[in-house]
This record gives structure tokens, C-alpha cells and sequence, in this order.
């Protein structure tokens, strides 16, 4: 059987709704997994319910993480959040770790990482961290618009194979101080970091860039996903 994994849910704040782009489905079913999307809830219950039912935990882009996880004050004007995603995330992020069960983050999701393991985010990168380097690309979302330089004797060199990878960029927060525990793995031309580990987790790797809009395109995107599934089977 195919493993199943648990897909964090968007938020739209006009609709008030929950939504969810494809790429994020299709990627893990192409790696060879069945995606489930998470209804938002803050019910401890039936969030202990789902991840006991998943097999792996995609967390997803989207809102802004709340700047109070790392003890400060929002930067007036420069910051939306869905304190509801926040409140959910959390629990499901220490549901997964304490169970020990795969998790990928993908541009959200390794700011949401770092927060709750105690790191620290820049709140908005244009004031706090100026750059002549693309990260908030317009359409086509799938094109890479700058590179990242990984790193030798990290599992996502093992995963790629090369030192340098071109990627897709579309963040408005990023990491600043990396959380205790987690490793780096990639940084950006303009020093950001771009990709992380938990050495002391099954498997536990969080990206900036958005695999998920280029998998269709790029093998490299594709070998992401991948990596995240085949730990789900191993056992």
C-alpha cells in the first residue's frame, strides 16, 4: 500500500475557506504516496487522530508565521498570519516529532519549523534583509530565478548530487537564527538559508524554494519528493 501523507491546509482569509494547490498533491502522489488534505482544527483530538493516521506530514507555504512563537512583536503593517494555522501547526508538528514519523516543510514550512524549535525569522525580508537576489518571483512560479549553494556531506547533496542548484523562489519571511537541532543544508547567493535537517529525526528536511510548482519540469524537484516518501516505507 501507498503511504499516506497528511497535507497542511491553505487559508484563505477573503473566503474564509481552506484551499490547496495541486502541485502539493500531485507531487507526493507522483513520489509514490496517496495525499490527504488536513481539515484546519485546533482540537487536540482530532489532530493526535490524524497524524496517527498518516504515514508522513507535508507542511505547506502560505501565511505568515506568528512572530510571537519566537518572542516578538509583529512589525506593524508587515505581517499576516492565521493564528488558527499557527495554533494547528504546532500540534501537528509535535504529534509527528514525537512519533518520529517523516516530515517536509516546504517554504513556510521550514520558517514554521525553525520558530517552533526555537529559531528565529526574518519578518519581512524587503526591510530587514534588502538583496539584489529574486525572492519574490512573479509568474511562472516553476522558473528558477536564483541558485543555492549545498551542502557537501548533507542528505540533500546526497538526495541531488551537485553543489549548486538553480531554484524557484516566492517568500516574504525567511530563517535568521537557526533553531537548536536542525542543520543547515543550502543557503542562498545573498546568505539566506535555504534548506534544513534534524539529524536526530527519521527524516525531517524543510526547503525554502517551492518544489511543488517545478516538479513537473525538474528531476531535482521530483527527488525532494521522493526522498520524503521512501522514508515513509522504510522501516
Amino acid at each position: 500500500m501507498r503511504p499516506l501523507v497528511g497535507v497542511l491546509p491553505l487559508w484563505d482569509d477573503e473566503k474564509e475557506s481552506i484551499w490547496m494547490l495541486p502541485g502539493y498533491l500531485d507531487g507526493i502522489a507522483e513520489a509514490g504516496a496517496m495525499p490527504v488534505i488536513f481539515p484546519l482544527t485546533e482540537d487536540k483530538e482530532d489532530i493526535s487522530r490524524l497524524v496517527d493516521m498518516c504515514d508522513g506530514i507535508l507542511m505547506t507555504g502560505g501565511h505568515d508565521v506568528t512572530p510571537l512563537i519566537y518572542g516578538e512583536t509583529p512589525l506593524e503593517g508587515k505581517v499576516s498570519c492565521c493564528g488558527k494555522r499557527d495554533i494547528m501547526e504546532k500540534l501537528v508538528l509535535e504529534k509527528a516529532m514525537k512519533e518520529d514519523k517523516p516530515i517536509l516543510g516546504i517554504c513556510r514550512g521550514i520558517q514554521f519549523i525553525n520558530a517552533v524549535l526555537g529559531g528565529t525569522l526574518y519578518q519581512d525580508l524587503p526591510s530587514q534583509h534588502p538583496s539584489l537576489v529574486e525572492h519574490h518571483q512573479t509568474p511562472p512560479y516553476d522558473m528558477p530565478v536564483h541558485k543555492v549553494l549545498v551542502r557537501k556531506g548533507t542528505p540533500l547533496f546526497d538526495c541531488l548530487g551537485l553543489e549548486v542548484l538553480s531554484v524557484n523562489s516566492y517568500h516574504h519571511q525567511a530563517v535568521k537564527d537557526l533553531a537548536p537541532g536542525l542543520e543547515l543544508m543550502a543557503v542562498s547567493e545573498d546568505g539566506l538559508v535555504e534548506a534544513v535537517y534534524r539529524p536526530g529525526s527519521r527524516f525531517l528536511w524543510a526547503v525554502q524554494w517551492h518544489p511543488e510548482f517545478s516538479f513537473k519540469t525538474d528531476e531535482y524537484s521530483r527527488r525532494i519528493f521522493r526522498a520524503f516518501v521512501e522514508a515513509q516505507m522504510e522501516e
